[in-house]
């Protein structure tokens, strides 16, 4: 048995099609829909995220602005540019690219991005109407997820939905996605019990917890959904998930690769979430 592949590059290529459309009929009605990305440091994974997002931006007409600022910046420097863009009428949708230096209190800092401009939907707003089920942004890679699993037709309603993980980013928003897909959903952790067998029953299994191979095909049930969202560069450079592929795709049904997974679609929600935004 081999599982099939999830192509998360293809799908977003597709979504990138549809976005400009909306793009050009924006255009026709003189708005033209800008992201502002802030880069604090000089990470190397941040600078190619933040350039992908850009080379994004520029496939689909979308305006871009890249507030770059040191490693050793004031935590109210960085506050102070996420206000000025919330000001500029130029931007729509923006993001402070994570992680940040660990002398900032991130969640502090965040919270100063306006609710209406927030490009990753991660402001107490925007995760409230998440949670209550209301119209807010969406957080790109749990949209990209639940946008792979619709593409390829995995049943969603009344499966078991196992999410290993409990961030604010990933695992906390994917569950409420998977619960609205009328998934059963078990959140996992560093706490939990028999994780194993936990992670065994799983229909759908998605793995967000920064651990290279961490997840093997004998801990998954045959014919699940595997989703990795992990991204983990080894010594020898070599992107690697938290799952192992291999031994994994010989068990499961679905599997998404790393890369061209999981990334790729998560870029795509963001452009969408930023069109979205200056839609409205």
């Amino acid at each position: 048995m081999s599982a099939v592949i999830m192509d998360g590059k293809a799908l977003a290529a597709k979504v990138y099609e549809g976005l400009k459309i909306q793009v050009e009929t924006l255009a026709g009605k003189g708005v033209t829909p800008g992201l502002g990305v802030i880069l604090v440091g000089n990470d190397p994974a941040s600078e190619v995220y933040v350039r992908n997002k850009v080379r994004a931006c520029e496939r689909l007409g979308i305006a871009s602005k890249v507030v770059r600022l040191s490693g050793d910046v004031c935590e109210s420097e960085v506050i102070k540019n996420i206000e000025a863009l919330n000001g500029d009428e130029g931007i729509c949708s923006m993001l402070v690219q994570l992680p940040l230096p660990r002398s900032m209190d991130e969640d502090r800092v965040l919270s100063h991005i306006a609710f209406d401009k927030d490009a990753d939907g991660i402001t107490v707003q925007n995760a409230g109407a998440l949670l209550n089920g209301i119209k807010g942004a969406l957080p790109c890679t749990p949209r990209g997820i639940i946008e792979l699993l619709k593409e390829y037709s995995v049943p969603m309603s009344g499966a078991h939905a196992v999410v290993v993980g409990r961030s604010n980013i990933v695992g906390k928003p994917v569950s409420m996605l998977l619960q609205r897909e009328n998934c059963t959903v078990t959140m996992c952790h560093s706490k939990t019990r028999n994780l194993n067998d936990v992670i065994r029953s799983a229909d759908i299994l998605v793995a967000a917890i920064g651990k290279p191979g961490f997840i093997t095909g004998d801990m998954i049930k045959p014919n699940a959904a595997v989703i990795d969202v992990g991204i983990n560069r080894l010594e020898s450079g070599k992107l690697m998930g938290d799952v192992d592929f291999y031994s994994a795709s010989q068990v499961a049904g679905f599997i998404t690769p790393v890369p061209g997974g999981v990334g790729p679609m998560t870029i795509a929600m963001l452009m969408k979430n930023t069109v979205e935004a200056a839609s409205q």
